[in-house]
């Protein structure tokens, strides 16, 4: 497939995809229901609605979604909303679960639950997929959301949840970078440091089918004019697809950065569980939370083939 390069494209492609199953928790919610009814009514996904059923259906009312031929599971409260959510996941009925109307923390503990939970092998992690008016393509960037301040080891993890995001977009060989405030490396700047050890773990493969360079700056990173300019030889530079980010601040400072002064939407997706989970915030607007359910949704169609 030719790479995605914008959320338009993404909805399209989603579309021409067999449907993934959402699993919404607590979706008593008519903000999550109105990104849900677009996203179903585009034929984009298909819906399992889980929480309190009268709630559901007095939201669902308001939202003008008919639900008369989808799935509701009632289940009262957090937790048992929840746990049901999780459940269809981990037996096949669903292939995404999406946080609705619940506290993140009782949310993510059903996911993390070892028993009954959807704990995978990696590190969870926040990734987003933006799109930037001027940008040429989707940028992958992570973790603005979940792991605070990365070890080297769990940087490793996040930097393989992004790649799969990117290779589900259809980039086959992502170029990937860890932004830092320079570019080269320096003993007083620790994230140089690390930027320049995931560059020997990329030469020697242990990421996969990509192409890294780090660290770099991130006006090197996206910008050619930057790398015209400084004269760098680099294959990612000026066109990464991935950029991963040294800690939560510096991340989040991007995130919002983007969106609040770039006008970029997004879509976002927590990887590292067992499938794609959807974790919006409430600032989010409706567009991003449609293209968090269909990039999850298309991702999971991905780990799924």
């Amino acid at each position: 497939m030719e790479p995605i390069r914008s959320l338009e494209q993404l909805k399209k492609y989603a579309k021409d995809l067999p449907s993934s199953v959402i699993s919404v928790v607590r979706a008593d919610e008519v903000e999550t229901l109105a990104a849900v009814k677009e996203a179903v009514e585009g034929g984009m996904v298909e819906c399992i609605l889980v929480g309190p059923e009268e709630g559901i259906r007095k939201a669902a009312a308001e939202a003008d979604f008919d639900i008369s031929n989808i799935r509701v599971i009632n289940a009262e409260g957090d937790k048992e909303s929840a746990a049901k959510g999780v459940e269809l996941v981990r037996n096949g009925e669903a292939q995404v679960l999406m946080k609705g109307f619940v506290a993140t923390s009782t949310f993510l503990k059903a996911v993390l639950d070892k028993e009954h939970g959807l704990r995978g092998d990696g590190v969870l992690s926040h990734v987003a997929a933006f799109d930037v008016p001027s940008y040429h393509k989707l940028l992958v960037v992570t973790d603005a959301a979940m792991n605070i301040a990365p070890t080297l080891e769990q940087k490793k993890g996040i930097l393989n949840n992004a790649v799969i995001v990117a290779k589900a977009l259809g980039v086959e060989v992502p170029k990937c970078t860890y932004v830092c405030a320079k570019e080269v490396p320096y003993e007083k700047m620790p994230c140089t440091m690390e930027a320049a050890e995931m560059q020997k773990m990329a030469d020697a493969g242990e990421f996969g089918n990509i192409l890294f360079d780090g660290p770099l700056a991130l006006d090197l990173a996206v910008s050619p004019v930057a790398v015209k300019i400084k004269r760098i030889e680099s294959k990612v530079a000026g066109d990464a697809d991935v950029v991963l980010m040294p800690d939560i601040e510096a991340a989040n400072v991007l995130y919002k950065g983007l969106i609040f002064l770039a006008g970029s939407e997004l879509g976002a997706v927590i990887m590292g569980a067992r499938n794609p989970v959807v974790l919006t915030s409430r600032a989010d607007s409706a567009e991003s939370k449609l293209c968090s359910l269909v990039l999850s949704a298309v991702v999971a169609a991905y780990q799924g083939r």
